[in-house]
């Protein structure tokens, strides 16, 4: 009879996130050095602009090269790195996390915020819209853990912060591709959590809600559909900045998740 493979040792898997979590501070943001996908609007620039206050040192990458570089300057050439990158290319995403080490010589803190939405019911879902938008939203975070961890490991400490959605917590027509991009992120991110729990990575989920952004006009698909959606919610749309104080937060703490989304949707954010 076949070997039957030894079942993942859960309770010293939660020991080890108990022993990351009783650190009295797991991460210092001033003087780290804090690397923002999406960071040329929205939650992304906002997380730089926050950081940076903070006395961190950010590196920001997105393909809007000349947002970044504008963004750069705003906070200060020496405290802050443009790197345009396309985070679906992984060649793109190494040479960025290079460039990175090279100029502050670290990387303590990965925040994967790049992101797309599509609008289409299911019947109706374009296959390669639903393929590009699994890559930026769930393929490229994991391809940018990937390229940070040796660092963090010869640190011996980091913190990454996936940025998620409350919409998983709903079902509305028109979000299926969308949402379930969001969703298979969350498990991707539970699953890294307990598995670098022993190397002293904190990896944690953050969940906006509907926010002042650009996001909802750039969907891929029904643009009309997603901005009707939005509009009918009845939710108010909250600030990048408060969502950019919640992922820094989440960056302190180590904690393995947070959200911006009221009670009555799922979250936890009370009215």
């Amino acid at each position: 009879m076949a070997d039957v493979p030894p079942r993942p040792n859960g309770r010293g898997a939660a020991q080890a996130i108990h022993r990351l979590m009783d650190e009295e501070s797991p991460m210092d943001i001033s003087g780290a050095v804090v690397l923002v996908t999406g960071a040329s609007s929205g939650i992304g620039a906002a997380t730089a602009r926050a950081a940076s206050r903070d006395g961190a040192r950010v590196v920001l990458l997105a393909r809007r090269e000349e947002r970044i570089r504008q963004l750069a300057k705003e906070l200060g050439e020496s405290v802050a790195l443009a790197v345009p990158c396309d985070v679906t290319d992984r060649v793109q995403v190494a040479a960025a996390v290079e460039a990175a080490i090279e100029k502050f010589g670290r990387i303590d803190v990965l925040v994967n915020n790049a992101g797309q939405g599509l609008q289409a019911s299911v019947d109706a879902i374009d296959p390669e819209d639903f393929r590009a938008v699994l890559e930026l939203n769930l393929v490229a975070p994991l391809t940018a853990t990937q390229a940070v961890l040796p660092q963090m490991r010869k640190q011996g400490a980091g913190a990454i912060v996936n940025v998620g959605s409350g919409i998983i917590w709903s079902s509305l027509p028109g979000s299926g591709a969308y949402s379930a991009s969001k969703a298979a992120l969350a498990k991707l991110s539970a699953v890294a959590r307990v598995e670098l729990a022993d190397d002293n990575i904190a990896v944690s989920m953050m969940f906006p809600s509907i926010t002042e952004t650009e996001f909802v006009r750039t969907v891929r698909g029904d643009v009309a559909g997603a901005l009707k959606m939005e509009g009918s919610s009845g939710l108010a749309p909250q600030s990048p900045e408060g969502a950019a104080d919640t992922i820094l937060d989440l960056i302190r703490s180590g904690a393995e998740q947070a959200d911006l989304v009221p009670e009555e949707y799922g979250g936890t954010l009370k009215s």
